[in-house]
């Protein structure tokens, strides 16, 4: 199996990315074409070898003509199918990153994926980095993608909506779900552009893998960093296939000891903390000093929500005091997924055994909305939920292998046959099933 493998020492950026995959090996001159067929006047993709800090590596700069328009997300997208030396892959990586971007966008900005402009990752040059790593990546044929954590760096920084923090709103978006760490320089690390590039491309993340290393590509950042090279690697090898649908991430554990909580108390915060973000909230029965009886309250959460959640606890509970560790996780791979039965769509999770074989879960607020507005049981919506999946698995196996990385499940749409409910249900359904 080939392995490519991000390490973002110091973050992660569209040109740093792109000159990693040229440094590696990937051909200039096939991904000048693919950029020419863009057709952006005056554009041209600049290779360089630079040294930083007595190291070696590659720099891209894009020279263009000023810019003044800011774009729309379908100004990008007619841009990039009209591409015609762009292979289908290439065009359809490329057009998913910028869909990460504008929904990151959509979100912070409380408005629709439609209404975004695109400034910093819609400049000629971010257009230029995210469309030519795409076709570096398709022409690397890696098997799986992993990235180290990422250091997003600290401070502020100017952006068209004005001074912001780092991570500023939209690459804070992006990150979600993705391991963290801090390194103590003010700048911005990792820029939108890199963050959506891994959000689309990485299958997981965490330390380099198992692998026999063929190749290895150094991209050069613009900062120059004090006392250190502002260079990522992209290591490329050949690694052990692997038999089984487990990754790893890496979360925290909160927990803390309590004796005079309430068990309504208790209930009312494990709702607080689940609904702030906590991946899992759970209560074990312990004999605490002088023998008497309490609760170990253990929080599971991603190190960003970790001061939001000591807050709660700290508040609601009365604690003096919580633990904090990090963890590591081995996890099933799994994707969000809907199912159209007859009595309607049903939200759930498709994750994969060890062995590759899919399994269907029902989300239980999803069956019981159903189970409420048709009077049917709730084992009657999930069951049907269940047998809608294996109708659909069974008529496409090839939908439901498991994915090298993450990527839109297909729509679930079962054969018709006749249900011996008490009443038929007529559905027209508009559903985005991404």
């Amino acid at each position: 199996m080939k392995i490519a493998y991000l390490e973002c020492a110091t973050g992660i950026s569209g040109d740093m990315t792109l000159a990693a995959l040229i440094d590696g090996g990937i051909d200039v001159e096939a991904i000048r074409a693919g950029i020419a067929s863009l057709k952006l006047p005056g554009v041209q993709l600049q290779v360089s070898s630079v040294m930083q800090c007595g190291f070696r590596a590659t720099h891209v700069h894009v020279e263009h003509p000023e810019q003044h328009a800011h774009q729309h997300l379908s100004d990008i997208v007619k841009l990039i199918e009209q591409a015609d030396a762009l292979n289908p892959h290439q065009r359809e990586l490329a057009l998913r990153i910028f869909q990460a971007v504008g929904v990151a966008e959509a979100r912070v900005h409380g408005t629709t994926i439609d209404k975004i402009h695109f400034h910093e990752v819609g400049a000629i040059d971010s257009i230029v980095d995210i469309v030519g790593a795409a076709i570096g990546f398709d022409l690397l044929g890696a098997d799986q993608i992993v990235c180290g954590p990422l250091p997003t760096g600290q401070g502020f920084v100017h952006i068209d909506h004005g001074i912001c923090p780092v991570p500023t709103p939209g690459t804070a978006e992006l990150l979600r779900g993705i391991p963290l760490r801090h390194l103590e320089i003010d700048a911005e690390l990792t820029t939108p552009t890199g963050a959506a590039i891994v959000r689309v491309l990485a299958s997981r993340f965490g330390a380099l893998p198992e692998m026999e290393i063929t190749s290895i590509g150094s991209g050069a950042g613009t900062l120059k960093l004090p006392g250190r090279a502002n260079i990522l690697r992209l290591f490329v090898g050949h690694g052990q296939p692997s038999a089984t649908a487990i990754g790893s991430d890496e979360v925290t554990l909160l927990e803390t000891n309590v004796d005079d909580v309430s068990g309504e108390v208790l209930g009312y915060v494990q709702q607080r903390l689940l609904a702030a973000g906590a991946l899992d909230v759970y209560v074990i029965p312990i004999q605490m000093k002088k023998n008497r009886p309490g609760i170990l309250l253990n929080v599971l959460c991603t190190a960003s929500e970790e001061r939001t959640l000591e807050a709660i606890l700290f508040q609601e509970t009365g604690t003096l005091g919580i633990r904090r560790q990090r963890i590591h996780r081995s996890i099933r791979l799994r994707q969000p997924c809907t199912v159209e039965t007859s009595f309607g769509p049903i939200l759930g999770k498709v994750s994969w055994q060890p062995d590759g074989v899919p399994e269907f879960s029902a989300e239980f607020e999803a069956c019981a909305r159903l189970a409420n507005s048709t009077g049917r049981s709730l084992r009657d919506i999930d069951q049907a939920a269940t047998a809608a999946f294996e109708a659909a698995r069974q008529a496409h196996p090839d939908h439901w292998r498991m994915p090298e990385r993450e990527t839109p499940l297909p729509a679930i749409l079962p054969p018709h046959h006749d249900h011996d409910h008490d009443h038929d249900h007529d559905h027209d359904h508009n559903h985005d099933h991404s």
